[in-house]
């Protein structure tokens, strides 16, 4: 099994097709990118994706204009982590920034900066997270305003789970539209569109009909509480509003015309800020809603099971671009996929966890039907991020905790140490909760993924720290202790360290 990326070859011809007369088959055109990234959104959390109770009908339409990818994966379940990870098409541990607020070093390559060097206007908008130099990859960066938040006069009422004031302004969301149409109109463009939504914390009236705790969707690994329900209604409302700002670009987009021009990507950092969702390397950590829209080259309403990793979007956006990526990128072309929805691209992805909050180490290969998880960090209990400690749903967690009544599949949070090794059936079993690590029956493939892993670390230098860095907040209030670090200090050279 190789992991390792190989720029694909009719990527080199690219030049010469460009500039071929008749005879020679004619490169397809470069298209415009917009790639919309939802902050915290879990993949099962929206109607494309099979939810019936959250409102998102302007995802849905651009899910029914393209295509869904219903294995994709990202790389860390963890918020500027798994953005590194987008724009340098690299696994985590390899940009120096594998842990939560760590900027991306200077020595990073990243996709944007090519396809500006290849001709393209990049512009981001909204939530930052990447440090000061991503920045300058940028031709613009527009962070999120959320204090100067005003609305387009001519704002489509189509997109009205939007709500005017200062409540909307705290999506991050205030400045795509005007980006979109401040863009120069003589060259193709790329956008990096960054929400807040639905980052934790939650406040009631974000949306003008909010949803109702009685109608959320509660996974088996929650408890079916008021407290829990209410905290997933807030979450549905802020992911309502992300949905506004998705259809207000939309409706910009096809304003001028440009619809069929441009691939829209849309897909969430990690899964929802919930306990064993976010941080974890469970599926509803690291499954993402990947949609992918190009009228005329994605065929509308389409589905995808193969297995992606946000690692192969940045080789994808420069092989459609006509730029060769360079060794620095580790992912795979995609692009097969939106013809072929079947197209064998990777057999595995692999995703990692490493600190948010709190000492962390785990990794995971998945192949279409099993996940393995191998747990460096087993002594301690899966405690979710600090925020999400902090919520109505661990809190009631906790009461539960106490009275001796939380089942023990929603005691993950709680218990340590815990299991080293995890071994899931995703097709019997999605919720992941029967581990199958010690089935004999399972045996040869907990054999083959734990080889696989074992070879991705060593291709891509991946090593358990000796150091590792320590809980900065308290397991059981989230409040922060005395040894919390800001800004927290980059890692050595990813150079120096590995792939």
């Amino acid at each position: 099994m190789r992991i390792t990326n190989r720029a694909v070859a009719g990527v080199l011809f690219w030049p010469i097709l460009c500039a071929a007369g008749p005879g020679y088959a004619q490169a397809p055109p470069r298209p415009n990118v917009v790639l919309i990234i939802a902050d915290d959104l879990g993949r099962d959390d929206c109607g494309a994706f099979g939810n019936p109770s959250v409102k998102t009908p302007n995802i849905d339409r651009l899910a029914r204009g393209g295509m869904r990818f219903d294995r994709a994966f990202v790389t860390a379940s963890s918020c500027s982590p798994s953005r590194s990870s987008l724009i340098t098409g690299r696994y985590p541990h390899n940009t120096g920034a594998e842990e939560l607020h760590q900027p991306l070093p200077d020595d990073q390559v990243g996709f944007v900066e090519k396809l500006r060097s290849a001709g393209y206007w990049t512009a981001a908008a909204g939530k930052w997270h990447l440090g000061k130099t991503a920045k300058s990859r940028f031709d613009l960066v527009r962070e999120a305003n959320p204090a100067g938040f005003q609305l387009p006069a001519d704002h489509d009422a189509r997109t009205a789970m939007i709500v005017p004031g200062t409540n909307a302004a705290k999506s991050g969301c205030d400045q795509w539209v005007r980006v979109l149409r401040d863009r120069p109109k003589d060259r193709p463009f790329f956008l990096w569109l960054a929400a807040l939504d639905p980052h934790r914390d939650y406040e009631p009236n974000t949306i003008p009909v909010p949803h109702r705790p009685e109608d959320v969707v509660i996974p088996p690994y929650l408890p079916d509480l008021p407290d829990v329900r209410k905290d997933l209604a807030l979450y549905y409302d802020e992911i309502g509003r992300l949905d506004g700002y998705v259809g207000a670009v939309l409706a910009e987009i096809d304003r001028q015309g440009i619809a069929g021009d441009t691939l829209v990507l849309f897909l969430s950092d990690n899964g929802r800020p919930f306990p064993r969702c976010k941080t974890t390397l469970y599926d509803s950590g690291i499954k993402t809603p990947l949609i992918a829209r190009w009228p005329g080259h994605i065929p509308p309403d389409s589905r995808c099971g193969r297995l992606v990793s946000t690692v192969d979007i940045a080789p994808t956006l420069l092989k459609l671009a006509g730029v060769v990526p360079g060794t620095t990128f580790q992912g795979q072309d995609l692009a097969p996929l939106f013809k072929d929805p079947a197209a064998m691209v990777r057999e595995r992805i692999f995703a990692e966890r490493n600190w948010h909050d709190y000492l962390a180490h785990g990794r995971a290969a998945r192949s279409e039907r099993f996940k393995y998880i191998k747990n460096d960090d087993a002594q301690n209990p899966l405690t979710p991020p600090a925020d999400a400690v902090r919520s109505l749903t661990f809190t009631a967690m906790r009461r539960l905790r106490d009275l001796g009544k939380l089942p023990p599949i929603q005691s993950a949070c709680f218990v340590h140490p815990r299991p080293v090794e995890e071994l899931y059936d995703t097709d019997a079993d999605p919720h992941e909760l029967v581990n199958l690590a010690n089935d004999p029956a399972h045996a040869a493939v907990l054999k083959a993924l734990r080889r696989d892993l074992a070879e991705w670390a060593r291709e891509t230098g991946d090593v358990v720290p000796d150091r590792p860095s320590p809980d900065e907040f308290d397991r059981e209030t989230g409040e922060p202790l005395p040894n919390r670090v800001r800004p927290r200090p980059t890692k050595p050279s990813a150079k120096a360290r590995g792939r």
